[in-house]
């Protein structure tokens, strides 16, 4: 009886232990010791960049081309200081999705979305010197945003650890620095593991040198790799959706429109807006991004400008209302929503939108006001402009004398005036502005001044 004690207290014992020890689930080491021989076949890709529309287009296409080859295991050759959160994890959730089992080399750095994507792997190793942390979320400018956007970052870096086997308040404390961790971290301060650390404290399988050793630590003897390869079309798709080119090519389309209200009729600046505006739309279009909604609301914005300053005159609501139409319509089509419908987009992926584009719009105002200040005082091109002074004193006068004696005169609105519209005085038509109410068509008038090049009338 005593010896069938001991037998059940060891028993627990183990099962405490093996419980306590046990490593986390781990596709990889199921299907290498399932078949230890087997030719595996690895998909290679490399996110080498800020995390931002390029590394998410990249991704997809390096999933499905994977899922097409039929593809033992995804490996990511990482090295990103982090970037946008929506992207990252937009990346996250396709890696965690995946039926095929993915490996995370780290070569230095996977510094915040770096992490978020890193530690959603089914395998992490990092080269000797590399580190992993560093998750806080911070503003174009730097800045840490408000707790509301750390705590949708904070609840993913848990809930990806949960899935993963990976301790979760470890993952928190890249994120929060008020989470204390004894022996790992202190109060106040973000946490990053160095290589070792992050083996010694389950975050990362092993420390490699190479993929050569990432793959022979991961337990793999036979294997070939098939590297992503991208095309021209790629390429230049992954260039214009970069969040710099975007935000430049928000200025071209804000800039041009600016210059050809300021000088109706050049025709350039518009068509350099046009350019700029397929160009920023078509790709985002295309990777399921932007949306027939978006364009609408571009194109109204583009309306209510134009009706505003050549309809309606001074700068009120209609004018307001399109440069709110725009800058929304340029925001939305960065972000994965289908009309008002913004299920599943984080909030601070709606938020870092609206930044580049009000950034990139109060740039291409301050910019293109200065151009068009200096643009004729330039010496190279002050020949085009007319520099010859007409001084009154020499004569000269912007006064019409026809028109001017037109003072005192009768006639008949040629079109209603509200207030300004058309009047004909002997058989001629001029453009006249009544000074007082309005005058309906073919109601008798009379000039009572000229005055800045125009004609003011009263109602006869």
């Amino acid at each position: 009886m005593k010896l069938l004690r001991i037998s059940i207290l060891l028993i627990i014992g183990l099962i405490a232990v093996t419980g306590f020890t046990e490593s986390r689930p781990d596709r990889i080491n199921d299907i290498v010791l399932e078949k230890p021989d087997k030719d595996f076949l690895i998909f290679k890709y490399d996110i080498k960049e800020n995390i931002a529309a390029p590394a998410l287009r990249r991704t997809q296409r390096a999933f499905d081309d994977a899922d097409s080859l039929n593809a033992d295991i995804i490996l990511i050759h990482m090295n990103t200081y982090g970037g946008m959160v929506d992207v990252a994890d937009s990346i996250r959730t396709r890696v965690m999705q995946s039926k095929i089992p993915v490996i995370v080399y780290v070569d230095n750095n996977a510094a915040s979305a770096g992490a978020l994507i890193s530690i959603a792997a089914d395998q992490i190793y990092i080269r000797p010197g590399g580190n992993i942390g560093a998750a806080t979320v911070v503003d174009q400018t730097g800045d840490v945003v408000p707790d509301k956007y750390q705590s949708y970052m904070r609840s993913m870096m848990r809930s990806t650890a949960e899935s993963k086997g990976r301790d979760p308040d470890i993952a928190q404390a890249m994120v929060d620095p008020s989470i204390e961790i004894e022996g790992i971290i202190e109060k106040g301060k973000v946490l990053t593991f160095t290589a070792t650390e992050a083996v010694k404290h389950g975050f990362a399988e092993g420390v490699a040198e190479n993929i050569d050793e990432v793959i022979k630590l991961s337990g793999i003897i036979n294997y070939t790799i098939i590297e992503q390869e991208l095309t021209l079309i790629d390429h230049i798709i992954n260039f214009l959706i970069s969040p710099v080119v975007s935000g430049l090519l928000i200025m071209l389309i804000l800039g041009g429109i600016y210059f050809e209200l300021q000088t109706p009729g050049i025709g350039f600046p518009i068509l350099l807006a046009v350019i700029a505006a397929i160009l920023y739309f078509a790709p985002l279009y295309l990777e399921g991004l932007a949306s027939n909604f978006e364009l609408f609301l571009f194109g109204l914005g583009v309306v209510f400008i134009a009706i505003e300053l050549f309809a309606i005159p001074g700068f009120g609501v209609t004018g307001v209302l399109g440069a709110v139409f725009i800058i929304t319509g340029l925001a939305l089509a960065m972000v994965e929503n289908r009309g008002f419908d913004f299920t599943g987009v984080p909030a601070i992926s709606i938020f870092q939108a609206f930044m580049i584009v009000i950034i990139s719009f109060f740039a291409s105002l301050t910019i293109s006001i200065y151009i068009s200040k200096k643009l004729f005082t330039s010496s190279h091109l002050v020949s085009l402009a007319l520099n010859t002074v007409q001084e009154k004193e020499s004569g000269y006068s912007s006064e019409d004398a026809n028109i001017k004696a037109l003072i005192g005169k009768t006639g008949e609105a040629f079109t209603v005036m509200r207030p300004s519209g058309k009047v004909e005085i002997d058989d001629d038509v001029y453009d006249a502005t009544a000074l007082t109410g309005y005058i309906d068509k073919g109601e008798k008038i009379k000039v009572v001044k000229y005055e800045a090049s125009q004609v003011f009338v009263v109602k006869a």
